[in-house]
């Protein structure tokens, strides 16, 4: 590791998310608790958390996220849906912490490093529902659309999850997913996390120069917020701040609590400022 920079690649990003993961189940008050959190985080992930200081003091905003995601998957479930499709999974570990249904299907699809590095660290624990993993790499379009057609097969009702995904994306190549998972008639639901154009500018210039270092930079931070998924066939049901879940966690830190408490304006109201946010989009 001496010789090598910390985040190496996109992967690694998925270290530095269960650090912060570990954390949060450390707490006598967790939120949730993810047992294999540290172990898949490794010495590398404490370490590029700890390198990455604007992250470290906004960790909030993980396990904000890491929430929001669990309680729209829920809703999902608990609504009928028979599969979890889950695009760049690097290190989640949903199927096994999660309280799932035996009989729901859950697809894991990342590139083959990250997820034969997941398989061998959770070698021996048991997953609560059906689990599957797809190796693929999603930049890959014809490769993706044969992979979702695939997974795709057997299901009745879907939902998507590219948590920590879209950000790395251009607006064309979100755009171009999008479309993509439009036209598999099961995929009913995408549930994704979106940043506004003032936050992508802070994370670049307080955080990101590692993560860009590694061919990874923030890119997506639409002006026009949600809204930017109608014009390809996806509505936004339901939106859920990071900063307001936080502050219902209480796990902001002192000086964002008064922010907190007042009201947000969405990114095509204010693009620039700071405002991010968990998705459920559903098909329109």
């Amino acid at each position: 590791m001496a010789s090598d920079p910390l985040v190496r690649d996109i992967s690694d990003t998925a270290r530095w998310v269960a650090y912060y993961r570990a954390q949060e189940t450390d707490r006598p008050d967790a939120h949730f608790r993810d047992p294999f959190a540290r172990k898949l985080a490794g010495e590398r992930g404490e370490k590029i958390a700890k390198a990455q200081t604007f992250g470290d003091k906004n960790s909030w905003s993980f396990i904000a996220r890491t929430v929001l995601f669990d309680e729209f998957i829920d809703d999902c479930v608990r609504s009928g849906v028979d599969l979890v499709v889950n695009l760049a999974a690097g290190l989640d570990t949903r199927p096994y912490r999660m309280d799932l249904p035996r009989t729901l299907r859950w697809v894991d699809v990342d590139l083959p490093g990250i997820l034969d590095y997941k398989e061998e660290i959770l070698q021996g624990a048991e997953p609560v529902c059906r689990l599957e993993r797809v190796r693929v790499d999603l930049a890959d379009e014809a490769a993706r659309r044969a992979a979702f057609a695939r997974v795709a097969g057997g299901s009745k009702r879907a939902a998507v999850v590219t948590e920590g995904l879209l950000i790395y994306l251009d607006a064309a190549q979100v755009a171009s997913l999008a479309q993509d998972l439009r036209v598999v008639a099961p995929f009913e639901s995408w549930i994704v996390d979106i940043a506004s154009p003032g936050l992508l500018k802070m994370l670049s210039e307080r955080g990101g120069q590692m993560i860009a270092d590694a061919g990874a930079p923030f890119k997506f931070a639409p002006p026009e917020g949600p809204h930017f998924f109608e014009p390809l066939g996806w509505k936004p049901v339901r939106v859920g701040s990071l900063l307001k879940t936080a502050a219902r966690l209480k796990r902001l830190p002192l000086f964002l609590r008064m922010i907190a408490m007042l009201p947000e304006r969405p990114p095509e109201t204010a693009p620039d400022r700071p405002w991010s946010a968990v998705m459920r989009l559903d098909r329109a």
